[in-house]
């Protein structure tokens, strides 16, 4: 989303495309999704604000297979529309959301970052579950949650707008978020591999 043909931020997104498409046109050509914000897009188009939705699903990335990424994953997203809604909304929802996962005692903390989707954006990082930060062997204060962060979606909602007029960035506001499901399992269990989840083997 937001994303002009041929825009160089677009190779951040290099994913697998179907073959023998040439004779389509750019906008017709099929290709793996590389995240679940189509849903966002389409949920906005065919209905007005208020909207809060849930949205899992597979996804495809052109990346190199290492120990923390995989060519397929899985993602949840999350999006809140609506009049009057805050980056302290968002804020609420992710760290209650941390909470529940990882336990009462972890911490988050949001800082700047940018993606093309949303602004202002940011990435959000949690507390070393095993050790609460406090630096123990081997622990980590970045729990490598990535989440995508929209306090006023101008952009987005203006295409959004073209099917729904009600998506007036003068009048309503919104989040969105979106993290990998894998990686939220590997730091609760402490998986050391992502492959793991697809080579047919038990996980211990």
């Amino acid at each position: 989303m937001n994303f002009p043909p041929g825009h160089p931020a677009r190779d951040t997104q290099d994913t697998l495309v179907v073959a023998n498409q040439e004779r389509r046109s750019l906008r017709d050509r099929l290709l793996l999704r590389t995240h679940t914000s189509p849903v966002q897009m389409r949920t906005m188009e065919q209905q007005p604000p208020p909207v809060r939705i849930v949205i899992p699903g597979k996804v495809h990335r052109n990346d190199a297979a290492d120990a923390t990424h995989s060519p397929i994953f899985h993602q949840v997203e999350g999006l809140c529309v609506d009049t009057n809604i805050t980056f302290s909304d968002l804020k609420g929802t992710l760290d209650h959301a941390m909470k529940a996962l990882f336990g009462s005692a972890v911490k988050t903390r949001f800082f700047p970052s940018f993606f093309p989707f949303t602004e202002p954006s940011a990435d959000v990082q949690i507390s070393c579950i095993f050790c609460g930060g406090k630096g123990a062997r081997g622990a980590s204060s970045r729990a490598g949650l990535s989440c995508w962060v929209a306090g006023w979606w101008t952009a987005v909602f203006a295409f959004a707008a073209e099917k729904q007029p009600a998506y007036d960035a003068k009048k309503i506001s919104g989040f969105a978020f979106g993290m990998g499901v894998e990686r939220i399992a590997m730091m609760k269990y402490g998986i050391s591999e992502i492959g793991s989840f697809y080579s047919g083997h038990a996980v211990s």
